[in-house]
């Protein structure tokens, strides 16, 4: 159950990875940006799956009160995959911005 939310959210991170690889298509291909495109992806794979586990850890045990639950089970996977998406988006925003930075005309 720990990584069901990133299971689920594979799917939408492996197209975000595929679409920082090809964009965009008028900056040069060289070894040293490949490269650099690799650690970048690594680097958001990593942190995105540690930061879903830490999601998972940090939803709080669900309460009762006279109600019945404070919140719902839905939160044991909601939260993770809010934390690696947000990871995963947030390293590949700042490499695009890197690969700019390096890699322009």
């Amino acid at each position: 159950m720990r990584y069901l939310a990133l299971m689920l959210l594979a799917p939408v991170l492996l197209i975000f990875a595929w679409l920082y690889w090809c964009y965009p298509k008028n900056l040069r291909r060289t070894w040293s940006r490949r490269l650099f495109d690799i650690i970048v992806l690594l680097l958001a794979a990593v942190l995105g799956v540690h930061m879903a586990t830490l999601g998972f850890e940090a939803v709080p045990v669900a309460e009762l009160n006279e109600f019945g639950r404070v919140s719902g089970g839905i939160w044991k996977q909601v939260l993770p995959a809010l934390y690696g998406y947000g990871a995963f988006s947030a390293v590949l925003a700042l490499g695009l911005l890197g690969r700019f930075a390096l890699f322009r005309r």
